[in-house]
């Protein structure tokens, strides 16, 4: 979709608790901006919606794990939430975001519109929460882990979520992943030193499936299992 040498047009604008977060129409596009680094917009989501797929895909047949519990790390536009909720074989959905003014804008702002219907879902959890500390901090367990919260494991948006993607931040996603669960990263490239960080922290049936774009590489999604 062409959105031609338009000025974008601020909707808001606020002080988080990580810096600014911005949300900008540019065209027919929302766009989330967080300290000037480009997130997402609502062009596509093809790989966002992915990423809920690949890891349900990569899960037992639902006979052995009915009803699987899946922790989506990071809102954004909602493409992965709202993916998520449309399939039935889901269970519980938690969607752990870190700027509260990302929440707002989906439940009373302009992204409400995509995931409305997802976020009026009974199976539906958002936790306002950084996804490095929760992962650390919860008694919780999940079937799956989809985790967006950076342009790729060598692209993070804040320092701090670097270590979420080395060998203790993964011990910390494989602690809250039930025996056999599936850990599945986004990234705007592909990472071969990330895959081979996956295998050493233990995960097994290690793959990067690839997602084409309109320009330039891929984007990708990392997945992994935990052994059980």
């Amino acid at each position: 979709m062409s959105v031609g040498y338009e000025v974008p047009e601020v909707l808001d604008r606020r002080e988080g608790p990580y810096g600014e977060v911005v949300l900008r129409r540019h065209g027919d596009l929302l766009q989330i901006i967080a300290n000037g680094c480009f997130l997402m917009d609502t062009s596509d989501g093809r790989s966002e919606r992915r990423l809920v797929d690949a890891a349900l895909a990569a899960l037992p047949v639902p006979a052995v794990r009915p009803a699987p519990h899946v922790l989506i790390g990071g809102l954004g536009v909602g493409f992965s939430l709202a993916r998520a909720a449309a399939n039935s074989r889901w269970g519980r959905i938690t969607v752990v975001e870190r700027e509260p003014a990302v929440i707002d804008w989906h439940r009373a702002g302009p992204l409400a519109a995509l995931t409305r219907e997802a976020l009026a879902d009974p199976r539906t959890r958002i936790v306002e929460a950084d996804l490095v500390d929760y992962v650390n901090e919860t008694s919780d367990t999940f079937d799956a882990l989809c985790l967006d919260i950076d342009n790729g494991p060598g692209w993070t948006v804040t320092e701090g979520n670097e270590g979420l993607y080395a060998p203790a931040g993964l011990a910390g996603c494989a602690r809250v992943l039930r025996p056999g669960g599936v850990l599945a990263v986004w990234s705007a490239r592909p990472s071969p030193e990330f895959e081979e960080t996956l295998c050493n922290a233990g995960f097994q049936q290690v793959r990067t499936e690839e997602i084409p774009v309109a320009r330039g590489v891929p984007d990708v999604v990392h997945l992994g299992v935990r052994p059980g």
